[in-house]
């Protein structure tokens, strides 16, 4: 689920309304009819982790006999990381920087844009993991709207509450904002959803680079332009790269959410790039297939942080914002170690090989079937 630098060269194609094609013409989908089924879902992937989760519920919806459109929001290569996993979706709008005036207007902007995407389809629900500006277009438009979140915290002002939200079931409803009767709650983890169909590929090291690393490290930095950023975050990460950096025969892959967070890490720190001893990947990549074979993964994100965890691999989280209920439930079962202090960094962080275990640790298709369940029941 995780990349890196934007894919410049992509090429893609304008549609109507406004937007472009995520996907090149072999992945496109067909154009949009004159009228749309009576059976149709709109989904929004407004961030990179939104892929992977939502591949499979596309096609568990399709499966049902739903039309499924689905657009994307041209930010941290989530449409490069679409036409990686073959989601067909209509890129719309723009991520619009850390300026939180222009953060609201470009998501009035964006919300617009969508209209012009979503206008002759008709769809009978919106479905996103925190998408918004679908949320202002539903709301502007009657459409109901379904918010599938994993962070009890995130901030939703008036005009952009969704209809229902679907938490997990460890997040207590007292935590969470809006009417209560409009909750819906599923089990286990949200990366439960797509992690029973992963399948390991060692080809990634080499695209990479670091086939034959003694250790290898993932690093994701904390989000700085996200509103619930704490700046003791990057004084972890700091600390977490001379540590890494020091240790011999690591190998470090280090996923910046953006170009610019890329340029602003080279530039702060030109001596862990030197011997490619850290590498940034070019393009898009499958993070589970990543994480997969790693030794230790440091993240200042929960979506990194839960796959790790899911796969069974030792993570650490520098996330210092507001802690939820999912990263508090894997710390007390031991899945999640957290760094709360620079201390923290050099006493509880382990560089150690790990035992490549033999499979992909077994996962059901409860949480697939009850999320997909949930959303044709809201439909009716």
């Amino acid at each position: 689920m995780i990349s890196q630098n934007a894919n410049k060269s992509a090429r893609t194609r304008v549609v109507p309304g406004g937007g472009q094609r995520c996907s090149k013409a072999s992945l496109a989908g067909p154009s949009a009819p004159a009228r749309a089924p009576r059976k149709t879902i709109w989904i929004d992937l407004d961030n990179t982790p939104h892929v992977p989760f939502f591949r499979p519920i596309i096609r568990e919806l399709r499966a049902r006999g739903f039309e499924v459109i689905v657009t994307a929001r041209d930010a941290f290569q989530v449409c490069d990381l679409a036409r990686r996993l073959g989601v067909a979706c209509t890129q719309v709008g723009r991520h619009h920087g850390r300026n939180r005036l222009m953060k609201v207007l470009g998501l009035f902007y964006r919300a617009f844009q969508l209209y012009g995407a979503i206008r002759t389809r008709r769809p009978m629900l919106a479905v996103s993991h925190g998408s918004r500006a679908q949320f202002i277009l539903s709301n502007i438009l009657g459409i109901p709207s379904v918010l599938i979140a994993d962070y009890e915290y995130a901030r939703f002002p008036p005009l952009m509450h969704p209809t229902w939200r679907i938490l997990p079931d460890v997040i207590p409803d007292a935590a969470v904002e809006g009417d209560k009767r409009r909750i819906l709650k599923y089990p286990g983890i949200k990366e439960d959803v797509y992690v029973h169909d992963f399948r390991p590929d060692s080809a990634i090291l080499d695209e990479l680079g670091v086939r034959g690393a003694a250790l290898l490290a993932v690093v994701r930095p904390p989000a700085t332009e996200a509103h619930y950023h704490n700046p003791e975050s990057e004084l972890l990460l700091d600390a977490v790269m001379q540590k890494l950096h020091a240790a011999p025969g690591v190998r470090i892959v280090l996923l910046p959410r953006n170009n610019r967070q890329s340029d602003d890490l080279q530039a702060k720190w030109p001596h862990f790039f030197t011997h490619h001893k850290t590498v940034i990947p070019k393009s898009a990549i499958e993070g589970l297939n990543l994480l997969w074979h790693a030794d230790l993964v440091v993240s200042g994100g929960g979506t990194m942080n839960r796959e790790a965890a899911a796969l069974g691999v030792p993570v650490y989280s520098i996330f210092r914002g507001k802690m939820g209920a999912v990263d508090r439930h894997l710390a007390e079962t031991g899945r999640l170690v957290l760094l709360q202090s620079l201390g923290d960094v050099a006493t509880k962080i382990k560089v150690e090989c790990r035992k490549l275990a033999e499979g992909v640790p077994l996962t059901t298709l409860t949480t697939l079937n009850r999320l997909t369940e949930q959303i044709v029941a809201l439909t009716h």
